[in-house]
């Protein structure tokens, strides 16, 4: 056993070192420029599209455009936002945050790429469903001889669900709620079963509908509590912000509990944790984003990228300031213990109950999202008769993942996320003249029209 997880953790860090960290931001920088910064800018036409798509256009799709976003987000905003953050900070220091921006920034134009690729290669399969993601965009966009390509995302992207969207976060949420309610593992693991199974039961259009009533919900909820921590840190915000850019660029001495890190820990687990937590790149984003009830592969990619700036800019931001102001980020605590200990110490005596909800039900939003992610990769490989089994299977995973110790399950998930993010970068090269030509065309007509 002992072998085993050396043998991982050794494939684990050449897959999140340096050549993948580079490829991540390079590849979302090629990108941005060949879209000339166009999701950066257009950011404000984005969320514009975001709120006109709340009903859907009579048009091609299974679900409305910020029902698409809503799913996607419901899979992105959990775990990565509280504990991701924290660890983060904790392993690279307060300059890790930095390069957490920047992830984000770039990429922007990769979950953009990503979903107009989606909405432009997707496939309508013998249900009638609207289906699409990497592996059909590579086979559909690169020819067959690229299909293997396609086949090794959705192998990666099915088994890695079952960690970092499944078990992963049922662990956390027992865990949150057995420390700050009490609430037995195997208790919490029978409840998310249960919740879980029901919404599934619905499919995407019943996953939709409950992501646009509760991400909005939790998201806000969330950020309003972490502004409500900053106001009351006020006075420590211009400090924490001196931290986050002198400490992005030279290394930090150790201090209380924090043993200090060098400049490249905050390169690394900013730009890996900001990843785990908006997973541009990863190609799970744009699998909700097909399914979107859209003629425009363009339109849905601008709604599609704001999912990266509210994950990252805005909520981790939040989580990131929160702990940094509060001066816990050198206390020794690490993961969700230290976010829960920074609201804590501003609101004494229900500031970490914020957080035990707050991570409860991002758990539970990432467990819908990805079992919808993971149910479309084994339909791409065994086609649609797998996909009972698979969600049996997913449902049935829960309680176990809530009541077990998942340090090696964990290490696999983080392995196999990293080489799902291979072959779409891969593509996302290969492909971004077909994104570059259809982003010119439409705001090409769209300025003949005059609009």
């Amino acid at each position: 056993m002992e072998t085993t997880e050396t043998l991982i953790k050794s494939i684990n860090g050449l897959v999140w070192g340096p050549p993948m960290l580079i490829m991540i931001l390079g590849v979302g920088l090629f990108l941005s420029i060949g879209l000339k910064l166009m999701p950066v800018l257009r950011l404000g036409a984005g969320f514009r599209l975001m709120w006109k798509g709340r009903t859907g256009e009579e048009s091609e799709g299974e679900i409305p455009p910020f029902q698409a976003l809503m799913t996607a987000l419901s899979a992105t905003v959990g775990t990565g936002n509280i504990a991701g953050v924290a660890t983060a900070v904790f392993l690279g220091g307060p300059g890790a945050l930095f390069w957490m921006w920047l992830t984000a920034l770039v990429g922007m134009a990769t979950k953009y790429s990503e979903a107009v690729l989606a909405v432009r290669f997707r496939e309508v399969d013998e249900r009638g469903a609207y289906v699409g993601g990497p592996m059909y965009y590579i086979r559909n966009g690169l020819g067959s001889k690229w299909a293997w390509l396609g086949v090794l995302f959705a192998i990666f992207a099915a088994i890695a669900g079952f960690g970092i969207g499944n078990t992963v976060q049922a662990n956390s949420v027992a865990d949150v709620l057995n420390v700050n309610f009490g609430l037995p593992h195997w208790v919490t693991g029978v409840i998310l079963m249960i919740l879980v199974g029901l919404v599934l039961i619905g499919g995407i259009r019943r996953i939709g509908q409950v992501a646009s009533s509760l991400v909005p919900l939790m998201a806000v909820s969330y950020v309003i509590a972490g502004l409500i921590v900053l106001a009351i840190n006020a006075t420590e915000i211009p400090a924490a912000f001196a931290l986050v850019f002198e400490h992005a660029f030279s290394p930090v001495a150790a201090q209380g509990g924090f043993a200090g890190a060098a400049v490249w820990a905050a390169i690394r687990f900013g730009v890996a944790r900001g990843i785990f937590s908006n997973e541009a790149g990863l190609g799970s984003a744009p699998i909700a984003h097909a399914a979107a009830q859209t003629n425009s592969p363009i339109s849905q990619g601008m709604v599609a990228m704001l999912g990266t700036f509210i994950d990252t800019i805005i909520i981790c931001t939040i989580t990131g300031l929160v702990i940094i102001t509060s001066g816990v980020w050198t206390s020794g605590e690490s993961g969700a213990a230290l976010t829960s200990m920074a609201f804590q110490r501003a609101l004494p005596g229900f500031g970490n109950y914020i957080v035990a909800i707050s991570l409860a039900v991002f758990a539970f939003t990432t467990t819908l999202g990805w079992s919808f992610y993971g149910e479309r990769c084994v339909e791409f490989l065994f086609g649609v008769r797998a996909i009972l089994p698979y969600r049996v299977l997913w449902i049935l995973a829960i309680p176990l993942g809530a009541t077990v110790n998942l340090g090696m399950i964990w290490l696999v998930a983080d392995t196999l996320n990293a080489m799902m993010a291979l072959p779409n970068l891969i593509a996302l090269l290969l492909l971004s003249p077909v994104v570059f030509r259809l982003t010119r065309e439409h705001f090409e007509k769209q300025k003949a029209a005059g609009g």
